[in-house]
């Protein structure tokens, strides 16, 4: 199979890894029935090349036993990541993280590794004080260049706070996630599967509906 990294694109990557702090393991589930899990898996395995500080375990749906519930897996390609400790931290990515989403993808190995970004004192204390179970999903497609900054929000929100899980969702791959959330332009926020943004919106505006719910 042909790669999906050039070279120049592989090398600009494995650059960019170099500032990577603590190792991270990316925990992929595939299975036979999955039309881009092929894809997605020589993704994450050329990813992976590029970085001693990245681990990969591609995980069949049938063998993955305790995972489905403990990382609430419920459809693949799915993928999610584990700190240098083991922690799960509420990051996930349904979806092949092609094209624009490349940037979340790569955003959210830097910042698992323990790269900071840049959230203001006053944004990290609202954070702080989420105590209740928040499932943020971002609705993408790969030709939007507007929604990894969405997703990279959900995720350092997740990253946060433990009550907090944000994942991507490629809404032509899941049609049927698209249209139960009515889809219809990207991206799209839905927050406990009740609350709305559309857009690529400030970290403040997810702040808002969380605080409101």
């Amino acid at each position: 199979m042909e790669r999906l990294f050039s070279a120049d694109v592989a090398n600009q990557i494995k650059d960019i890894f170099t500032g990577m702090i603590n190792p991270i393991t990316i925990k992929l589930y595939v299975d036979s029935n999955c039309d881009t899990c092929a894809e997605t898996k020589q993704l994450l395995s050329e990813t992976r090349e590029l970085s001693d500080k990245i681990t990969l375990d591609i995980i069949e749906l049938a063998d993955a036993g305790d995972d489905l519930v403990t990382y609430q897996i419920e459809r693949t390609p799915s993928f999610i990541f584990l700190d240098h400790e083991g922690n799960y931290r509420g990051v996930k990515f349904n979806g092949i993280p092609a094209g624009h989403e490349i940037n979340s993808f790569i955003s959210a190995i830097m910042e698992m590794s323990g790269v900071e970004f840049g959230f203001s004192d006053k944004v990290l204390e609202r954070i702080a004080k989420i105590n209740k179970p928040v499932d943020i999903k971002v609705f993408v497609t790969l030709s939007c260049p507007h929604c990894p900054g969405a997703v990279q929000t959900a995720h350092r929100l997740a990253m946060l706070n433990n009550n907090i899980k944000g994942e991507m969702i490629e809404a032509q791959t899941f049609y049927d996630l698209s249209t139960k959330y009515n889809v219809s332009g990207v991206p799209k926020i839905i927050i406990n599967d009740k609350l709305e943004l559309l857009g690529n919106q400030p970290v403040e505006e997810f702040l808002k509906k969380i605080e409101s719910l």
